[in-house]
């Protein structure tokens, strides 16, 4: 059995943003269509560390397909040389169940989550949104401003980060990149103040976004936290906003963001308007009035990650990258 082999090189070679955002969509329509499976994830917290290892398998009904993305989760890589998320992707054919592919799940998780992003920003974002406010300066941030690009006219950024020489460092970088002048915020504050789409891409395990900053008419993309205690978003944030996810079932076990103000017993689970492949396919409307606040709450499902990983694939295999082993079947 010949199985492919593709590094994180290979798939930001094979992997356009904008192409990974036609593939998410799609796998975000089938979703909600019930073409997908995607069962929660399922995590082994590493003990007395902080990190753990997280496994989300799914079964993508077009072009069909089952596999996994296994992935460390190490907080503590944020602002080393080592990403915080590491892995890989493994991708099986479904009749006889032979493994197709191993590909590096880092790169997987950067394109696919900010594409997933730029998804909701086309359809939920004022569609004259310029002015771009990023919280965060890692390897989501800068694939957040690649998608934000896409998705809107983008004209001025800001970017936070807790670390500020990070902040200058990601303003230096990406305004060089994409010729576009970056602006490293003093406080979160500064950088979202009148800012019309929002985008908290850190590894707080605490609110760094404030309501009471979010003005009138602005989308939020919130996709740093991913577990039920851990929140970027304060209580206000969430109850003044419409709130979209990528899946429900995944929203009311996992989103901290969600989670935690109904605890509070500031919203309950009908503050969730729907699903952003429910919006795609036209069953609940995106953005009703100029001035309401939207926001995208994005956990990231197992979906999306072997949509993506089967397109690379597929490209891999006509242009002949990577590196082809054989690997299982039958021994004599």
């Amino acid at each position: 059995m010949q199985t492919h082999i593709l590094t994180e090189r290979d798939v930001y070679t094979l992997l356009p943003m904008e192409e990974c955002m036609d593939v998410v969509s799609k796998a975000l329509e089938m979703a909600s269509k019930g073409q997908t499976v995607n069962p929660l994830r399922t995590a082994l917290r590493l003990p007395e560390k902080d990190g753990l290892l997280g496994m989300m398998p799914a079964y993508l009904g077009s072009p069909e397909s089952v596999g996994i993305k296994v992935v460390t989760v190490m907080p503590g890589n944020h602002g080393t040389e080592f990403d915080a998320h590491q892995g890989a992707v493994l991708l099986f054919e479904p009749e006889h169940g032979c493994l197709l592919a191993v590909i590096d799940a880092s790169s997987i998780t950067a394109i696919r989550t900010a594409a997933a992003s730029g998804v909701a920003t086309r359809l939920l974002a004022s569609p004259g949104a310029s002015q771009l406010a990023i919280l965060g300066s890692g390897v989501q941030a800068k694939s957040h401003l690649e998608a934000m690009r896409l998705a809107r006219n983008i004209t001025e950024v800001r970017v936070w980060s807790r670390t500020p020489a990070n902040a200058q460092r990601f303003a230096e970088r990406e305004s060089a990149r994409h010729g576009i002048d970056i602006h490293a915020a003093a406080t979160a504050r500064e950088a979202v103040t009148g800012a019309e789409i929002i985008c908290t891409c850190t590894s707080s395990d605490k609110p760094v976004l404030a309501g009471e900053w979010i003005a009138d008419g602005a989308h939020v993309n919130a996709v740093g936290a991913c577990l039920p205690k851990s929140r970027e978003l304060n209580t206000v944030a969430v109850v003044k906003s419409r709130l979209f996810v990528d899946r429900r079932e995944s929203a009311l076990n996992e989103a901290g963001d969600f989670l935690i103000p109904k605890k509070e017993g500031a919203i309950d689970d009908g503050h969730i308007v729907g699903e952003i492949g429910e919006v795609l396919l036209g069953n609940v409307p995106s953005r009703q009035a100029p001035d309401e606040i939207t926001l995208f709450e994005s956990l990231g499902i197992a979906c999306e990650d072997l949509a993506t990983a089967h397109y690379v694939y597929r490209k891999a295999v006509d242009s002949n990258t990577g590196v082809t082993i054989d690997f299982g079947g039958m021994w004599e």
